[in-house]
C-alpha cells in the first residue's frame, strides 16, 4: 500500500520553477523573466530556459504570475446588447486573439439603464483585478464608463459604429457609409418607396445606420415619409411587428432596409405570411451578415459587419504589448461591405 502511495505521489509531483532554474543553470528570477516575456534577456538564455520548460512540461502558475505582475490574466467582456448572435461573435473574436496565450475571458452582462451601473462595473473590475476590458455597444458609448476604467487602472477598448475615442481605446466600423451604399443599391435597382426598420433608441449603431439610409435617400432626391420608418429592437419578433406595420401601408414599400439581420429575417417571415414574394414583390436588405443571412430563403443581401475581426483587434489592442511586445499594428477602423445575394430585385412595373 505504501509503495502505491509513493508511486502516486511521484506521478502527482509537478515540475516547479526551481526545477527549471536548476536544470537551465539560471536563477528563479531569470526563469520568471522568460515566462513573463521580459525583453531584458539575451536570445541564448531565453532559448535554453524555454527548452528546459518544454522538456519538463512545466506549466507556470497563473496565480503566482498574477501576483508577481500585480494583475490577473483576465480580459473582461462587458455588454448590454439584445442581439445574442452579435455577443457570440464578439466572444469568438476575443477567444481567437487570446488563443495560445495565458489570458482568459470573463463575460459580464450589465443593465445600461440601471442607476447602479457605474458602481456595479467598478466593483466587478476591482474584484476581478482584470488586465483589461472590451466594452460593447451601446455601453461602449458611455464616456463615464471609459473614465471609470482609467480611474481603477484597467485597460479598455471600446467597440462601436463610429469613432468614440483615441485609436488605442477604439475599434470602429463605418456603419453610416455602408448603409448609404446598401440603400443606394436599392435605389439603383429601381426602388423609390423604401422602408426602414431602425434599431433601438440609445444605440449609436441605430443612429449611424439611419443616417446612412437618409443620406442615400436625400442624395437620390427622394422624399422620406415618416410612415416609412418603423422602430425595432434588433430582434426577430420586432422585425416581424415593424414589417407588418410597413406592409399595411398603401402604397406599401417595394423594398425595406433593416438595421440588422434578425429584423430582416422578420421581414421575410411577415411577407411570406401575407403571400408577398421576396424579392419579386418586396426586396429586403439586412445588416451584420450573421449565419441567418445565408441560411434563410432567399439568401439575404446584407451589409457584412466585421464584428469578429473587430473583437479580435480589440483584444489584441489590450494584450498585444504583453503577448507580442512592440506590436501596435491593430487597426482602429474596419470597414463593412455590402454582400449581394438573392433578396433584392427590381420592383415590378405596376408597383414601381
Amino acid at each position: 500500500m505504501a509503495d502505491k502511495d509513493q508511486g502516486a505521489s511521484a506521478r502527482a509531483a509537478k515540475p516547479t520553477i526551481n526545477d527549471v532554474a536548476r536544470l537551465a543553470g539560471v536563477s528563479k528570477k531569470t526563469v520568471s523573466r522568460v515566462i513573463n516575456r521580459s525583453p531584458l534577456l539575451n536570445d541564448e538564455t531565453r532559448e535554453r530556459v524555454e527548452a528546459v520548460i518544454r522538456q519538463l512540461g512545466y506549466v507556470p502558475n497563473p496565480q503566482a504570475r498574477a501576483l508577481a505582475l500585480g494583475r490577473n490574466f483576465l480580459v473582461g467582456l462587458i455588454h448590454d446588447n439584445p442581439n445574442a448572435q452579435m455577443v457570440l461573435n464578439v466572444q469568438h473574436g476575443i477567444l481567437e486573439a487570446l488563443a495560445g496565450t495565458d489570458f482568459e475571458m470573463v463575460v459580464r452582462p450589465v443593465d445600461r439603464n440601471s442607476s447602479m451601473l457605474l458602481d456595479d462595473v467598478r466593483a466587478f473590475l476591482e474584484r476581478q483585478r482584470l488586465f483589461g476590458v472590451v466594452l460593447l455597444p451601446p455601453i461602449s458609448e458611455n464616456d463615464a464608463l471609459a473614465r471609470l476604467c482609467d480611474e481603477v487602472g484597467c485597460r479598455y477598448v471600446r467597440m462601436g459604429s463610429a469613432q468614440l475615442d483615441s485609436s488605442e481605446h477604439m475599434v470602429a466600423s463605418n456603419d453610416r457609409e455602408a448603409v448609404r451604399e446598401a440603400t443606394a443599391y436599392l435605389i439603383q435597382s429601381g426602388h423609390r418607396l423604401i422602408g426602414l426598420i431602425e434599431g433601438p433608441d440609445g444605440f449609436r449603431s441605430a443612429r449611424e445606420r439611419r443616417l446612412g439610409f437618409e443620406d442615400a435617400i436625400k442624395a437620390a432626391g427622394l422624399k422620406l415619409a415618416r410612415s416609412l420608418i418603423a422602430g425595432g429592437n434588433y430582434t426577430f419578433e420586432t422585425g416581424v411587428t415593424a414589417a407588418n406595420r410597413l406592409l399595411d401601408l398603401s402604397p406599401r414599400p417595394t423594398a425595406i432596409f433593416a438595421s440588422n439581420d434578425e429584423m430582416a429575417a422578420g421581414i421575410v417571415f411577415a411577407a411570406r405570411e401575407r403571400g408577398i414574394s421576396v424579392p419579386d414583390d418586396l426586396s429586403v436588405i439586412g445588416f451584420d451578415d450573421t449565419p441567418i443571412a445565408a441560411h434563410i430563403w432567399p439568401p439575404l443581401t446584407t451589409v457584412r459587419w466585421p464584428i469578429v475581426s473587430m473583437a479580435r483587434s480589440a483584444a489584441r489592442k489590450l494584450v498585444g504589448d504583453v503577448v507580442l511586445p512592440g506590436d501596435d499594428s491593430q487597426p482602429s477602423m474596419l470597414p463593412s461591405m455590402l454582400v449581394k445575394r438573392g433578396s433584392v430585385a427590381p420592383p415590378k412595373p405596376e408597383v414601381a
